[in-house]
């Protein structure tokens, strides 16, 4: 299995396809084998990377009390380092979402597009940080298996396929908990991104579910409309999941959406 050796960590990722990379950032508590869906359909015009982030999947464990974005971001420039690329196509969903944007603040030259997938760009209301607390307390007073099954609810719709509430259960009982608790922190501590939006230069499309209720439509709509030039697409039916339940209609956007990258 490859593996990235980088400051003060291994990260593990998985590597299918050729041509320009194309770098796949997980949300939370997933891992990279969320992608497996895409990287199949675009392997043939990207190399496709699907990383563990730190603590995550197969990558190394951590002793960190928070995993904060920027350190995730960091962690992405060293990665693309690793990989040889002079630039990368990141696609990005949820928190990965959040590291996205934390690196295209960080080296926005590594970003040769930028695709957001059921994202927002707000930070954490008060009332989403006390939330991101009590998750922290409640996943070590009952379990991982009472976390899956709440956090199932919420990632899908009723109508979502059992193969993909299988595949979403199985990442999330296998997360280990220190990560959990350590992710938690670094999402309700990060900072606000709307102000950097207007500032990303390269091609981006924005892709939500239309039954999303972590990040609704709406909200992809503003964050779409202060990127310049960005494109919205809506997939009906679909929850926060949009990679995994509608794996077809994804791969086609960011088909297109890549299709109209010039390669460096």
């Amino acid at each position: 299995m490859p593996y990235a050796h980088i400051p003060g960590t291994r990260l593990h990722y998985r590597e299918r396809g050729s041509g320009p990379t194309a770098l796949m950032v997980h949300g939370f508590p997933l891992d990279s084998t969320m992608w497996i869906d895409q990287m199949d359909r675009l392997a043939d015009v990207r190399r496709c990377i699907a990383v563990d982030l730190r603590g995550f999947g197969l990558s190394d464990p951590i002793g960190d009390e928070s995993l904060d974005m920027q350190s995730h971001a960091r962690d992405l420039v060293e990665l693309v380092d690793h990989l040889g690329a002079d630039a990368v196509d990141v696609i990005a969903l949820s928190m990965g979402g959040y590291v996205a944007m934390a690196m295209a603040r960080l080296r926005p030259e590594l970003i040769r597009s930028l695709a957001l997938v059921d994202t927002r760009a707000e930070a954490d209301s008060e009332d989403g940080r006390v939330s991101r607390d009590a998750m922290a307390a409640a996943v070590l007073a009952d379990g991982r298996r009472a976390l899956a099954a709440t956090l199932e609810t919420v990632l899908l719709p009723p109508a979502a396929a059992l193969n993909v509430r299988a595949r979403i259960r199985t990442m999330i009982e296998a997360c280990r908990y220190e990560t959990i608790v350590a992710a938690l922190a670094g999402m309700r501590d990060r900072s606000d991104q709307r102000e950097a939006l207007p500032r990303i230069g390269v091609p981006t499309t924005v892709i939500v579910g239309e039954l999303d209720v972590l990040t609704p439509p709406e909200s992809s709509r503003v964050m779409a409309a202060s990127v310049p030039g960005a494109a919205l697409h809506v997939i009906p039916g679909a929850g926060h999941m949009t990679p995994m339940e509608a794996p077809d209609a994804v791969a086609a956007i960011l088909r297109a959406h890549l299709d109209g990258v010039t390669s460096p």
